[in-house]
């Protein structure tokens, strides 16, 4: 996994859990939604480079 994209992905997890943690408190559900959905884009983006990663070797 390029050290970029593994950046990317942990950034993305970790912006869309605040997100997401912070619309419930709030009782903002677009916010909370929103958030899901930023933490599975990281999810799937760090899914990818692990996959890419186990077929070079």
């Amino acid at each position: 996994m390029t050290a970029n994209e593994k950046a990317k992905a942990k950034t993305e997890q970790a912006k869309g859990k605040a997100k997401e943690a912070l619309g419930g408190a709030v009782g903002n559900d677009r916010m909370a939604a929103e958030g899901q959905a930023e933490k599975s884009a990281g999810d799937a983006r760090e899914a990818k480079e692990k996959t890419k990663d186990a077929f070079k070797h």
